[in-house]
This record gives C-alpha cells, sequence and structure tokens, in this order.
C-alpha cells in the first residue's frame, strides 16, 4: 500500500474540510466543522463515529448517502484522533 506524505495528507484534509463545510451548509446543519473534528478527535468507539453521521441523515436516497459517508470516513481516516497520539489514521501508515 502506498503511503502519502504528511504534506499530501495536509492537502487531502484540506479538501475534506472544505467537502465538510458544504455539506454543512447543505443541510443546515446546526453544527461547524470544529465540532465533527473535536468528535474524531476524542473518539472512543463505534458510537463517536454515528454522532457524525445522525448529523447528514436526512432520508436521502442511497447515492446522497454513499457520497456523505465517503466523505465522514475520509475525514474519520485523516483527521487526527487523541488515542493515536494526535496523528491521523494515515499519519500512522507513514510512521510503520
Amino acid at each position: 500500500m502506498k503511503t502519502e506524505t504528511k504534506k499530501q495528507i495536509i492537502e487531502k484534509r484540506k479538501e475534506i474540510e472544505q467537502e465538510l463545510k458544504n455539506l454543512l451548509v447543505q443541510y443546515h446543519s446546526d453544527f461547524d466543522l470544529e465540532y465533527i473534528k473535536s468528535v474524531i478527535y476524542e473518539e472512543e468507539g463505534q458510537d463517536d463515529l454515528i454522532k457524525i453521521i445522525t448529523i447528514f441523515d436526512r432520508g436521502q436516497n442511497i447515492k446522497e448517502l454513499n457520497n456523505i459517508l465517503e466523505i465522514l470516513n475520509n475525514a474519520w481516516n485523516y483527521f487526527p484522533h487523541r488515542s493515536l497520539k494526535g496523528l491521523s489514521p494515515m499519519g500512522m501508515l507513514n510512521k510503520s
């Protein structure tokens, strides 16, 4: 598996942040990007990912939901986690 450079990870994070901001606006969410990032950073289990999914779950069609889940999965993998000592899962790949 090809690992990404630190610069590539940072660029991908910026893309994901913009995608999340767009979703938050599109779904008129009361939550913001910092809330999503904090849930990911402070995660303690799968329930935390479900917290984020429920922000966007509006009974949309499967194509829309798959797009949202892909963005959220990317956020989970590219944003830092406290349990990983401030690294993201993608950042951990670079350490090994």
